[in-house]
């Protein structure tokens, strides 16, 4: 098949969507399907290289700008001048699939949604609350709603936030990894990276959503009971100083990879609006034990049958963290690790991608179902 993918957000910085992007693209390549990319912005240099993609598989849809969005900042563009871009893009395209992520909110996706007439699947990641302007606007715009021939979620709380704003009951198939990509290394001494504990956060410490300060609420209460603790934050920010904290920038996912098969505990403290939670995975993957605010999408991913993989702990509450990172400081570091790799497998893209290909081939099936009973109305309409 030739698939069109198109992200909202610009690639000039990364995240999760993109890199769920990205993933996909790669793996269709791989598969023998053709690809194309539509997003604002413009890759880093080594990006596309990294995931087996050529810089004439990526189109940039424009410029974007900063919006303040679920507490955070998303990269978007929107506009005559997009548009413009979307509609060559898909000229020359002559896509068999276009798979849209976060399709209905006022960015280069609903351009793109717009402007085709080929089959349409559409990935919602967002667990924001309900945002009464975007409902607005799918209210007005309910054949653009109509348009989406096939539905995913990555989860079962975007699915809940897809249905509430648009009314559309999306298929639950997760985020995507190469688990090949992810070295397991088994710990050899007491710690796993050296003669002393080591946690990590990774995330846009800035964001109050992330967390970050229920962190370092909890470590007078950690370093208490492990006076040698090594705290290291990887991801974009400004500059920040916090005793004891060690903040390494924004890394390679090579980078990313190293730190995390050293790491005691991994953990993420978000307060809020998390859909997924891709870094979990990639922890466990790691082989990182990881403690965990007690998020619905974050236990959705971090539970097997037997129950989570990992601490939970009370979101917000970094009493509740310290006691969590302690306790699991206390265990061997070893104690969940061969579960924690299988769960992390059950979205490697093998699993991932078929399902995704499925939805793709529901959609042309919808599209063309929907072509021939249009017509037949025209046709009785005419008699």
């Amino acid at each position: 098949m030739k698939v069109g993918l198109v992200c909202p957000y610009s690639f000039d910085r990364p995240g999760g969507v993109q890199n769920h992007v990205l993933g996909l693209a790669s793996w269709l390549k791989q598969q023998g399907h053709s690809v194309a990319i539509l997003a604002p912005g413009e890759p880093p240099s080594g990006m596309l290289t990294s995931y087996g993609l050529t810089d004439r598989e990526y189109t940039t849809g424009g410029k974007a700008l900063p919006v303040k969005a679920n507490g955070s900042v998303a990269r978007i563009n929107f506009g005559v001048g997009p548009a413009r871009r979307a509609k060559a893009w898909l000229d020359a395209g002559d896509f068999d699939a276009v798979h849209l992520h976060e399709p209905m909110t006022p960015s280069l996706c609903i351009l793109t949604l717009w402007l085709t007439d080929r089959p349409v699947t559409a990935t919602f990641h967002t667990n924001a609350p309900t945002i009464k302007a975007v409902k607005r606007l799918n209210q007005m715009l309910p054949q653009a709603v109509k348009r989406l021939d096939s539905a995913i979620a990555v989860s079962s709380v975007a699915a809940k936030v897809a249905k509430v704003h648009t009314g559309v009951s999306p298929v639950v198939i997760g985020n995507g990894l190469c688990i090949d990509d992810y070295e397991l290394v088994p710990t050899t001494g007491r710690w796993r990276g050296g003669d002393r504990p080591r946690i990590t956060f990774l995330g846009r410490y800035e964001e109050p959503r992330k967390g970050f300060n229920v962190l370092t609420a909890a470590l007078p209460l950690v370093r208490a009971a492990f006076p040698d603790i090594e705290v290291i934050v990887i991801g974009h920010g400004g500059r920040m100083s916090v005793e004891g904290v060690r903040f390494v920038g924004g890394v390679s996912d090579a980078e990313r990879n190293r730190w995390l098969g050293v790491t005691d505990v991994y953990v993420a403290p978000q307060t809020g609006r998390e859909s997924f939670g891709i870094v979990l995975i990639e922890a466990m993957a790691c082989g990182a034990p990881v403690v965990a605010s007690a998020l619905p999408a974050f236990i959705e991913v971090l539970s097997d049958d037997d129950g989570p993989i990992g601490h939970i702990f009370r979101t917000g509450n970094s009493h509740a963290l310290a006691r969590a990172i302690i306790t699991s400081l206390n265990e061997p570091r070893d104690l969940r690790l061969q579960r924690g790799r299988d769960q992390a497998a059950q979205f490697d893209w093998s699993v991932i991608g078929p399902q995704v290909v499925a939805m793709y081939r529901l959609a042309a099936e919808n599209r063309y179902l929907s072509v021939d009973e249009a017509r037949g109305r025209q046709h009785r309409g005419m008699a």
